[in-house]
Parts: C-alpha cells; sequence; structure tokens
C-alpha cells in the first residue's frame, strides 16, 4: 500500500485501532456483535455504487441499526467533498492525484487515509457480433485521441481502417466512454490516450452500464467501460501488449495485474491521526476488508483483493 507519511506513532495508534477493530468484528462471527448503530454517508464512484450499498446491506444484516446511504456523483467528486467536510468516505476508480491530495492535507493537515477496497480494470467493447478480438494501446489511442500521443501515424476513424474489420460494413465507428466526473474517464485518459484528449464527438455516459448498453445495440459502436458491466450483446477486446502478447481481462490477470488496465479501487476516509471512527465506520471498513466483504465484491462482478494486499492493510 502506498505509504502517507505519517510518523511512526501515530501509525501505531492507527494500527492498533484498526487491529483492535478487525479482532472484534472476527470474534462477533462466533456469537451476538455488540450493538452498533449509525448513519455512513459517502460520496463518489458510480462504478462502485453497487457495491457500496452491497456492503452496507450486508453489514445491515449484522448490525441492523447501521445505515450506509451514497450519492454517485463520480470519483472526481470526493476530494472536493472530503476537503470541505461534507463527507467523511469517499469511494474512487482511480487514485486520488497529487493536487487533490495537497488540498486536502492544506485544509486538515494530515492526508486522507486510502485503502484498497476490491480490484477492477478498464474494458475496450464492440457489439457481440463484431469480428475484431484484440487491440494495440496505439490503436485505441489513434481511435479515442484527437492527438494520438501514444504514437500512431495517423488517427482511425473508420472500421476499415482495421485489418479485423476491413469488411466489417458498417463505416464510421460510433464512441462511447464515461462523463468527465468519472475516474474511469481520468485513467482511460492517462492509460490508453497516453494523457492525450478525447475526441469531441464521444458520446459519455454517467454510468459505465449505459457504455455497455450502448454499444449492445449498436454494431458500428465501441466504448469503455468498467470490467463488471459485461452483458451478452458485448464481448471485449483482449489487449495487446508492448511485446504482443494479447491478454484478457480475465479475473486471474486482474488480480494478478497481468491484464495492463487493470485498476484498484479506493476508499478515502477522513481519519484524524490521533482520533479513531465512529464505531459504524469501523464496523464498516472492517466489513470490506473482510473475507466475506471480499466475496461480496466478487459477486458484485469486480476482483477481491489478493491476500497479501488485505493483509497489508489489517496491519497499519
Amino acid at each position: 500500500m502506498k505509504r502517507i507519511g505519517w510518523s511512526s506513532g501515530k501509525k501505531n495508534r492507527l494500527c492498533f485501532t484498526l487491529t483492535t477493530v478487525l479482532m472484534l468484528f472476527a470474534s462477533a462471527a462466533w456469537g451476538q456483535p455488540q450493538p452498533i448503530s449509525g448513519t455512513l454517508s459517502a460520496i463518489g464512484s458510480d462504478t462502485m455504487a453497487g457495491l457500496i450499498l452491497r456492503w452496507g446491506e450486508a453489514l445491515a444484516v449484522r448490525y441492523p441499526e447501521i445505515n450506509v446511504q451514497f450519492q454517485a456523483t463520480g470519483s472526481a467528486s470526493v476530494p472536493p467533498a472530503l476537503t470541505a467536510g461534507t463527507a467523511r468516505l469517499g469511494p474512487m476508480s482511480r487514485p486520488m492525484n497529487d493536487q487533490e491530495r495537497q488540498a486536502f492535507i492544506d485544509r486538515y493537515g494530515y492526508p486522507p487515509l486510502e485503502l484498497k477496497v476490491a480490484r477492477d480494470a478498464l474494458i475496450l467493447v464492440v457489439h457481440r457480433h463484431n469480428p475484431l478480438r484484440a487491440i494495440t494501446r496505439q490503436q485505441a489511442d489513434a481511435i479515442f485521441s484527437t492527438g494520438q500521443a501514444c504514437g500512431a501515424d495517423k488517427p482511425i476513424r473508420r472500421w476499415s481502417e482495421l485489418a479485423a474489420t476491413r469488411e466489417w460494413p458498417y463505416g464510421n465507428i460510433a464512441l462511447h466512454g464515461r462523463n468527465l466526473a468519472s475516474g474511469t474517464y481520468g485513467l482511460f485518459q492517462d492509460e490508453v490516450l497516453c494523457d492525450g484528449q478525447f475526441r469531441r464527438d464521444i458520446s459519455e455516459h454517467p454510468g459505465s452500464s449505459a457504455v455497455v448498453a450502448a454499444v449492445g445495440e449498436s454494431p458500428n459502436a465501441m466504448g469503455y467501460a468498467g470490467y463488471n458491466h459485461l452483458t451478452p450483446m458485448v464481448h471485449t477486446l483482449r489487449f495487446v501488449t508492448e511485446e504482443g502478447e494479447e491478454i484478457a481481462p480475465s479475473e486471474q490477470a486482474v488480480q494478478r495485474n497481468e491484464y495492463p488496465l487493470s485498476r484498484d479501487l479506493y476508499l478515502y476516509v477522513n481519519l484524524p491521526p490521533d482520533e479513531s471512527l465512529p464505531a459504524a465506520e469501523q464496523a464498516f471498513l472492517a466489513f470490506i476488508l473482510s473475507e466475506e466483504g471480499q466475496q461480496i465484491a466478487r459477486a458484485a462482478g469486480f476482483v477481491p483483493l489478493p491476500d497479501d494486499e488485505l493483509a497489508n492493510q489489517q496491519h497499519w
């Protein structure tokens, strides 16, 4: 896990707090848990909306007096909300950038607590009947960007410009993606467009499910979305590495970071280093990092974190 610059004493206090919570949560499985109540308010990633609510519902089975409320306003809304104090919990489908983190530090004098809570991947999807099966970074950049920052010789605008779809009778490639508030948008821009600029004619959607639905309805379409939103109406494209290897976004490849567009999902928390979280928030974090919590992530279409990453985050 990325280090966040706290002193060893502060780290030890946080270690004690989280370890104690996890021990209490684990022991509750063998008997009646002690009553915990409270409302957890979170603002952030649309990609993670269903996952956060599933975790909240499962936690409420154990602690009926805990209520999780979530506003799916996009990952970009998390840093200003945490900095302004309008939320304490912020799910993000990308890591905070340096500017966002520094704004929080300038306000509070300490960084936000950063937890990795599951793993996901960006995927490129086409209509289920499309013969295209794999794509390089340069090709994807040439299709989605204005400037070919990844090194392509020229833009790609028509299906006939790709060898696999030379005979695909649908003319121009219709593009679908996420909006500016989405962490998926920013990560795709960084990782696939080499930090270049998106074309202006891309149809933008507030959620990955809408992207996949639009592509599934249009044989001439291509889009990018989150791994957990696949439907039988589309198929994913294997990503071709610089070495020429084609890698599909399978659970194993994503968990091992072998798929080039694998990504971590984050939960940011405003936690002063000399304080402990309220009991409801402590129970929520402990549940997310538990085996049951990670199995819920898998059931929601995401990829559980590797055991070593879970262990590292349970012992700060």
